[in-house]
């Protein structure tokens, strides 16, 4: 199957283009820049967020791109204008099928920008009458994440005398692993699968485990020392628009929500052993 992929030469887009190629399908790669993909993979250059793309040749579409930080791109334009130039696209070319990559805790109603935003690509999703299955993903883990291998290990390998602890660190979450993100888009891809889903792993971990377990795997042993929310609720603003700054704003509204639901039973035979945090975490992660 020729299948568009935007955001392809990301993390999550990296695994899904191994094993689309793995499972004898033809990925054609949306990308900004030149980048390397694996023989068999095409790449096109072009910007969603920016301008309709070609689809002719197509048979479905995979709508990968996120961002977690604002920067030159902003959410509005890579969570809502790049899904609906990409539906434009389907729609000129006769494309009737999309895999749809969202956020578990997206919401209109959501106290973070990230998570409106990701609502509404949602919507426009589900009003373009095409057929479509969307994914709501927990924390992502595997090599080259953000918030294993760049927000944990950041606080614990930081040269501090202790690990910040964000209020009590009661704050749950459902760490999904990244092949398995990867496994569940290409069997909707191949299945037919229809609805919205959300994309957990087999266990549920507080914040505050999620750090002791980082100090494990990197062999640290310092005390937690927490920082009380309302603390945190006056200096992230503050601290959220520098360079330097471990947490956005955004992010911190939605660790506090943490992100957490129960195992879809819809994904059982997409995802029947489901790999846990703690199989893959000692893999890749180094201070």
């Amino acid at each position: 199957m020729r299948v568009f992929v935007v955001g392809g030469t990301g993390f999550v887009g990296r695994a899904l283009v191994a094993l689309l190629l793995k499972r004898g399908h033809a990925p054609v790669v949306l990308a900004r820049r030149p980048r390397e993909l694996p023989p068999g993979a095409v790449l096109v250059l072009g910007d969603i967020t920016r301008e309709v793309p070609d689809l002719t040749g197509m048979e479905a579409a995979i709508y990968l791109a996120g961002i977690i930080r604002e920067g030159e791109e902003t959410f509005r334009a890579v969570h809502v204008e790049g899904v609906r130039n990409l539906l434009r696209a389907m729609e000129r070319a006769g494309v009737g099928r999309l895999i749809h990559m969202s956020a578990l805790g997206a919401r209109l109603e959501a106290p973070s920008r990230y998570h409106r935003t990701k609502a509404e690509g949602e919507a426009l999703v589900r009003q373009s009458g095409f057929s479509h299955a969307i994914f709501r993903p927990s924390l992502i883990f595997g090599p080259g994440d953000e918030f294993f291998g760049k927000i944990l290990k950041g606080l614990v390998c930081a040269p501090l005398p202790f690990v910040p602890l964000i209020g009590d660190g009661g704050f749950p979450f459902r760490p999904v692993y990244v092949g398995d993100v990867a496994k569940a888009f290409v069997g909707a891809l191949e299945g037919g699968l229809e609805g919205t889903f959300d994309l957990v792993g087999p266990k549920e971990h507080t914040f505050r485990e999620l750090l002791l377990l980082v100090m494990k795997v990197l062999g640290r042993r310092k005390p937690l020392l927490s920082l009380p929310l309302w603390l945190m609720d006056r200096l992230v603003p503050l601290l959220s628009p520098l360079p330097f700054s471990p947490l956005t704003r955004d992010q911190y509204l939605m660790l506090k929500e943490g992100n957490t639901a129960p195992f879809p039973e819809a994904l059982r035979d997409l995802l029947p052993a489901p790999k846990a945090l703690e199989e893959v975490l000692p893999g890749y992660l180094r201070c």
